[in-house]
Formats: C-alpha cells, structure tokens, sequence
C-alpha cells in the first residue's frame, strides 16, 4: 500500500497491522479488540490474522489492562492498550500514574516502559454519559508521560507507528468523530517529528493553534475568514506533551495573536499553558490577549445538548473577532 484515500478509522487499523507485521513483540490488548474488533473496528481482522495471543480480549477491567501491559513491557514486550471509551481510563488511572509513568525515573533509567495507551476521546457522536470525555490535560500534566492527538489519518497512521517504536509510555488520544474523515496516507513516506506541530495553512492577521478533532473546525474558521479578508493560520499542535512551543511561538511572532481551541473545558485546559508560555516568550509580539475557545466547565452534557457545549464555527470566529479588535 502506497498513497491511498483512507478513514481515520482505517488509517489506525493499518498502522496497527503494520506494527504487528514488523515487531513479533507488539501486542494489542482490550476490551472487545479481538473477535468484535472493537466498538469502533480500529482493531477490525486483527486477531483473525495474527491470532489471540497477540490481540487479545481482555475482562472489563482498566486497571487491570493497563497492569498488565505494564507487567509485559518489564518483559521486554511493546503492548498497546486500547481504553474503549474516554470516560473508561479512570479506573486504570492509578496504574497510569503512579506506575507506568514513573517507573523510568524510578528506575534511574534502567526500566523503559513502551506502552502506548490508546484513548478515542471526545464528542459529536451522540454518545451518552462517559463516552465523550476530553481528559487529556490530566496526563500531559504528568511527568514521565507522552501525550499526543492526531487529526487526520496520515498522522494517525504515522504517529500511532512511533508511538509504538518509543521507548516512552505514550497516551494516545484518537478523536473518535474524526473516524470517519478521509485523508491521504502514504505509508512510504519519512514522517515528521512525533512531537512536533504542524502548519495546516498560513495565514498573517492571527494564529488558531488545536489539536485533534478541533484542527478541522479551526481550518474551516480559518476559510470563512478569508472571506471577509482575513488571513488566519492554522497550527496542528498534534503533541500536548512534550509542546512544541517554538512552533506556536514562530507563529505568534509573525501574526500576532493567538487563539486556542480545544474540546476539553477551558478552566485548567492544555490551553491554559500554552497562553502562559506564549505570553511571556512572545510579550513585546502580542497585538492583543492571547485567547481560549473550549468546553465548558461542566459536566458533559446530554447527547441533544453537545453542540451547544463544543466550540463550533461561530465560537471561534466570535474569539477571532475579539482579538483582531484590539
């Protein structure tokens, strides 16, 4: 397979059956991975082709998938967890922190942990409660964690490759209503730096810098801005931890202003670092306050509510006009 239109979806299932082609010591672990699939197919004829002892189905239980794949690991094995639904990972999140995000340090550097721990996250499905959740500010806050987020399918083929290929434990957060967009991927290319940020369109006036499913809400703002004159760029952070903060920081030095948009609530979002970094790298460059589009600080809201809740079009184009107006 060269160059080829793929879902998301499809993408991660290719990135998968290619990892487990290359490396006899990849795993794939999780609640209805092996004979389903998966809630989603991301695992879809997997375990048909490479047998349960690689894909495995595991009881309902976080915790133990997430201790388990850490007790694999220790025996030189590359598993990777799948959590079936955002809400799901706090059971494992004892394991995740306490354990497979500290066990290098622990160590001094004797134990490497390669863990990927994947995460469909998010909205726009009209899924109920648990099943929308936006927690990835709670792991890029941990030291010893990679945190990363795809938002289109070639970076989710690339990206859940070297994810797989680190050394690190690695969450890796797929934003489930991107599954079904369609993208280029050519799984012949040499891809960029896991953790480095993206341009997606060059713009001058202002900077909108998301990550995962909010990339193609902004990219849309950044269109209809042009409409009125306006020339918006857009940055695909694709990494929360590490940041790539020289990037944002280019960006910011040639337009402006920045505005950040992501799905997860705004109070103590990933946002909220990155406008403190920006605000005293790139002070004497700031045309006006750097400024936050996100979920509210609530609980996610019913299935008929969600678009009321998740930043749309028209909350990002109102922060757009906020900032250009000073």
């Amino acid at each position: 397979m060269a160059a080829q239109q793929l879902p998301l979806a499809k993408a991660l299932n290719e990135s998968l059956r290619k990892a487990l082609e290359t490396d006899p010591k990849v795993l794939i672990m999780g609640e209805d991975v092996g004979k389903l699939g998966g809630v989603f197919r991301i695992t879809d004829g997997l375990q048909k082709d490479f047998g349960e002892d690689r894909v495995i189905d595991t009881p309902l239980a976080e915790s133990g998938i997430i201790g388990t794949a850490i007790g694999l690991a220790l025996r030189g094995y590359r598993p990777v967890a799948e959590i079936q639904f955002d809400g799901f990972v706090f059971p494992a999140y004892d394991q995740i922190v306490t354990q497979l995000a500290k066990m290098h340090a622990r160590s001094l550097g004797k134990v490497k942990l390669p863990v990927v721990v994947r995460i469909p996250y998010g909205g726009g499905i009209g899924a109920v409660e648990h099943h929308s959740e936006s927690p990835e500010a709670l792991f890029a806050h941990v030291a010893g964690l990679k945190v990363v987020s795809p938002s289109n399918a070639s970076d989710a083929y690339w990206m859940l490759q070297q994810a797989i290929q680190s050394d690190d434990p690695v969450i890796f957060f797929e934003p489930k209503r991107r599954y079904w967009d369609k993208g280029e991927v050519d799984t012949e290319a040499i891809p960029g730096p896991l953790h480095s940020a993206r341009v997606v369109r060059t713009g001058s006036d202002l900077t909108l810098a998301a990550y995962g499913p909010m990339v193609k809400v902004c990219t849309q703002a950044a269109a209809t801005a042009a409409e009125e004159g306006r020339s918006i760029e857009v940055l695909d952070l694709r990494s929360l931890s590490p940041i790539d903060f020289d990037a944002v920081q280019a960006s910011v030095e040639k337009t402006g202003r920045l505005v950040l948009v992501h799905e997860a609530p705004v109070f103590y979002g990933s946002g909220a670092e990155i406008a403190a970094r920006i605000t005293e790298r790139c002070f004497y460059h700031l045309e006006a306050p750097v400024l936050r589009v996100g979920g509210f600080h609530a609980p996610y809201p019913p299935a008929r509510l969600e678009d009321e809740y998740l930043p749309g079009l028209d909350r990002v184009l109102d922060a757009v006009d906020r900032s250009l107006g000073y």
